[in-house]
């Protein structure tokens, strides 16, 4: 198959990271795959090295100091239209609401529902659900959200985790990398997506307070965090909470992709406390691993992570896990490791393959899942 897979940005976002493992693993399937982006801020390629058998195009998007979230995202969508062209009778795929109201009739996959408070930003988000001709969620709390809301059924199929490279950065070749991380910060709670609502990071902040008073001697540690929204005055609040508390989060922002996974593996815990997530792709890379996850009690976490993390919810019981953790108190670390490995990236294209089949010879889903065990 010829397969267009578009995607918003050039960052580590969950989106992104997804995308381009996804059209790694089809290509090793054989298909002619394609990668388009928009190059935000200069950039002209991704921020990892993709497989040579995947073409990536980055469509060049200028930044604007005086544009509005809305400008921005309206700007984003008619530049990816102007320049995107997809052969008769290619697979299109969209990844993120951008990608959906950009490219035409094509498959979408909606990894989380988002709030939005604007009119058009609610317009732009509700197109890219109701529109598509074929919709895939990674989770079926996910896919019961979209059912719920727009009448709409959804097919599931599972993020993939590229297990392997985490697995490698906990191993004992690996310890002078962890060793760099623990000399400069210490013991540490770390936190991966930034500094946002959604990522419920004045939350972790409150419980930190909690986790501070047990262990003194412990940092909390976010990185990773572009995003196309406008969180300063979230970001002031936070700011001004800490300074409240005493507490001076070290804030690492956007990693080279070698040094994310040492980083992981050498935390004492990932705090993962998001309010919305679609699979939680973050915290299953921690349990690849060895990394103990405290995550907040959601139903797609629940779904997702089984028996392998820690739930909690509020401040006093997300920082008691927290603790317990530092402690040696958690879930041991072989249920995570196993977990991580069952979800296989090429596992996800061959289910993938079998949807986009279906999607080519019925001309879309109709509005319902597609049964993909019919489909060997």
């Amino acid at each position: 198959m010829r397969i267009e897979l578009i995607t918003y940005s050039t960052k580590p976002r969950g989106g992104v990271v997804h995308t381009l493992s996804l059209a790694e693993a089809l290509a090793r399937r054989g298909h002619d795959v394609t990668v388009w982006t928009l190059g935000r801020g200069g950039d002209q390629a991704f921020f990892r090295p993709v497989d040579p058998a995947v073409r990536v195009r980055v469509v060049p998007f200028a930044p604007r100091d005086d544009e509005s979230v809305g400008d921005r995202i309206e700007r984003s969508i008619v530049t990816m239209r102007a320049e995107f062209a997809a052969p008769a009778g290619a697979v299109v795929h969209a990844q993120d609401c951008i990608s959906a109201n950009a490219v035409g009739p094509a498959i979408r996959t909606i990894h989380h529902l988002d709030a939005f408070e604007t009119p058009r930003l609610i317009e732009c988000h509700e197109r890219a659900v109701v529109e598509p001709i074929a919709r895939i969620c990674v989770s079926r709390a996910v896919a019961a959200e979209v059912r719920e809301k727009y009448g709409l059924g959804v097919t599931v199929i599972s993020n993939g985790v590229d297990a392997t490279r985490f697995a490698a950065a906990a191993s004992p070749g690996a310890a002078a990398l962890r060793d760099r991380w623990r000399e400069r910060l210490g013991r540490y709670v770390l936190a991966v997506g930034g500094i946002e609502p959604r990522k419920g990071s004045i939350d972790l902040l409150e419980a930190f307070a909690r986790v501070r008073d047990r262990h003194p001697d412990t940092s909390l540690v976010f990185c990773g965090g572009e995003t196309l929204f406008d969180y300063r005055d979230y970001r002031a609040r936070f700011d001004d909470r800490a300074e409240e508390l005493g507490i001076r989060p070290v804030v690492l922002g956007a990693l080279a992709h070698e040094e994310v996974p040492p980083l992981v593996a050498a935390a004492g815990v990932m705090a993962f406390v998001s309010t919305k997530e679609g699979f939680g792709l973050a915290a299953m890379e921690a349990l690849a691993a060895g990394t103990p996850v405290v995550a907040r009690d959601l139903p797609v976490l629940r779904e997702v992570f089984r028996d392998a993390v820690r739930f909690a919810d509020g401040t006093d019981p997300i920082a008691a896990e927290l603790s317990a953790a530092l402690e040696g108190d958690h879930v041991p670390a072989e249920a995570g490791v196993a977990l991580a490995r069952s979800y296989s990236w090429d596992a996800a294209a061959e289910r993938h393959e079998r949807f986009y089949g279906a999607v080519l010879r019925n001309g879309g889903d109709g509005g319902a899942p597609i049964d993909l065990a019919d489909l060997r």
